[in-house]
């Protein structure tokens, strides 16, 4: 497999702005003979914007359909972030497409933040889907908080042996790359459950300031991560200003054991389990 990590620049309530730079690292990531495109969260209108309100797109819709045209125009598959409308609510949804456009299925984030529940309704899903390169499960951005890394273990268990995670990193204005801001946030969480289960997980994050919502003047720096069992594969730049490229290569894991065994496994590396 060969995943490009997109680091994209997203705008607050720019969509096509948004998808114009996404289809361009697309274009990059086809030049460089990369099989899938991992993009960032709610790349539409960028997280928590309240324009999404009002303005975001069923699934399948415009949007979605946009990137089901991108993916059939370059032969790449794509994970891509977008603001989710359904006819009560709207969801913080990625989507898995593959290379003929067709889009093969999707994920509504769980574990979302006390300042998201005002413009995405909780997700009530996981799902693993079957694909040539094996079985990929989604998930977004704080789906992988340390203290909800069930949601990666429950992946795995239903045999995931990659899973992408869209997501929208944000730190303070003042937080500068020698602070290292993704050490324990992100690495740690990531790395427990590529190691614990033998597994790749992989998440994109947005690069921008935010513009507009509760997080307004905070900013995305990248740092987009690729972890496999015996650690970091790819990681992307700490860079605010604009997006780019990093480029993940590894086989995918094979998942030998299932079902009990697992537990048996977490046992073993020191997975506590309580009644």
């Amino acid at each position: 497999m060969k995943l490009a990590l997109a680091q994209l620049l997203v705008e607050g309530t720019e969509p096509e702005r948004n998808f114009e730079r996404a289809e361009r690292l697309i274009a990059r990531a086809k030049n460089e003979n990369c099989d899938m495109v991992l993009l960032p969260e709610t790349i539409d209108f960028a997280w928590t914007h309240p324009d999404a309100l009002q303005q975001a797109k069923p699934i399948p819709g415009e949007y979605s359909n946009l990137f089901c045209e991108l993916a059939k125009r370059y032969n790449i598959w794509l994970c891509v972030g977008l603001t989710e409308k359904t006819e009560t609510c709207n969801y913080n949804t990625a989507l898995l497409i593959d290379n003929n456009g067709n889009l093969i299925g999707k994920h509504r984030k769980i574990n979302l933040l006390n300042v998201e529940f005002p413009y995405y309704e909780v997700g009530q899903k996981l799902e693993v889907f079957d694909t040539p390169f094996g079985k990929i499960g989604l998930n977004i951005c704080a789906d992988n908080y340390l203290d909800a890394v069930d949601i990666g273990h429950s992946l795995a268990r239903m045999g995931a042996q990659l899973i992408l995670a869209p997501s929208s990193w944000t730190v303070e204005h003042s937080i500068t790359e020698a602070e290292d801001p993704y050490r324990d946030k992100w690495i740690k969480p990531l790395g427990v459950i590529a190691k614990a289960h033998g597994i790749v997980i992989a998440s994109a994050t947005s690069v921008g300031y935010i513009v507009g919502g509760p997080y307004e003047g905070k900013k995305m720096v990248g740092c987009s991560l690729c972890l496999g069992e015996n650690g970091i594969i790819a990681q992307g730049a700490f860079n605010e200003f604009a997006g780019d490229l990093a480029i993940a290569e590894f086989e995918m894991p094979t998942r030998k054991i299932k079902g009990t065994e697992i537990g048996a496994s977490l046992q073993k590396q020191g997975f506590k389990f309580y009644n």
